[in-house]
């Protein structure tokens, strides 16, 4: 997987012939979903199905959206995807606490992921995070967090994708990535949306549908004029130690340089 995975693609677990295109179409990882995607009827051939995917290592990373940890249908994904040769990583969603991910951390090979979809999932953030070596990323869910918050408009949910963001800089955690955009043909909003995401913190995009791909990379891809400035400032950097002012007035230390490096990590992908 990259260093900076910017695109999450999710497909339904009972339908392998949308998981197989999926693997086709560009996302930095393809989240096969259990849970919300699929019909109570179809959880066990959902299952079933992602197991054989996952039989051997697919050709782009593949992570699984387990049933939430309280239901019926969780144990036996668990039990059953565990130590698949092909997993790169376990969600869990709608954790409320780090008692879920102690309880499941043991038992998988593969990274954990925790969605926290609730406002007590919220305020348990940075214990969640730092609840076992084993969880990699946080993210939130929301959907589930809108109805929970009886949130009508999209900013009501600013505070909560901050503590989020916060969180899991605090607890040494990648950039959560942006929950996903649910109107699949407003890519002008998605893109827009995007763009708030990003100066909140975020980092990347879970997508359902592939012609959101494009429009969430461009939008977290650095442009060239943030190049432009990232290269300025680590080639003063390189040239005096300490603290400086460029020509321009920019003030660069030690934390300039740092987003700078990340800054052209990301242009690389270009």
């Amino acid at each position: 997987m990259t260093a900076f995975p910017l695109t999450w693609l999710y497909a339904p677990g009972d339908r392998p012939d949308l998981v197989a295109k999926a693997l086709t179409r560009g996302a930095d990882v393809v989240v096969v979903d259990l849970e919300d995607a699929v019909a109570p009827d179809r959880k066990e051939y959902a299952r079933a199905a992602t197991a054989d995917l996952l039989a051997d290592p697919p050709p782009v990373p593949v992570h699984v959206r387990v049933n939430a940890l309280d239901g019926p249908w969780a144990e036996r994904d668990i039990a059953t995807l565990a130590t698949a040769p092909g997993l790169s990583g376990l969600r869990l969603p709608k954790v409320t606490s780090p008692a879920g991910i102690t309880r499941v951390a043991p038992r998988v090979t593969a990274g954990l992921y925790a969605l926290l979809e609730t406002a007590l999932a919220v305020e348990q953030a940075y214990a969640v995070a730092t609840a076992h070596p084993n969880l990699r990323g946080i993210a939130l869910g929301e959907a589930d967090l809108r109805a929970d918050l009886g949130v009508r408009d999209d900013t009501g949910l600013d505070w909560s994708r901050s503590r989020v963001i916060v969180a899991a800089r605090a607890a040494g955690l990648p950039p959560p990535p942006q929950s996903v955009h649910p109107d699949t043909r407003d890519l002008e909003g998605l893109a827009a949306s995007c763009a708030h995401g990003r100066a909140l913190g975020f980092l990347g995009r879970a997508a359902i549908h592939p012609r959101q791909l494009p429009v969430i990379e461009r939008a977290y891809l650095p442009t060239e004029e943030e190049i432009e400035r990232a290269e300025t400032v680590l080639k003063a950097a390189a040239a005096r130690q300490g603290a400086q002012a460029l020509p321009d007035g920019r003030f660069v230390d030690a934390a300039v340089v740092t987003a700078a490096q990340r800054t052209l990590s990301l242009a690389r992908r270009r």
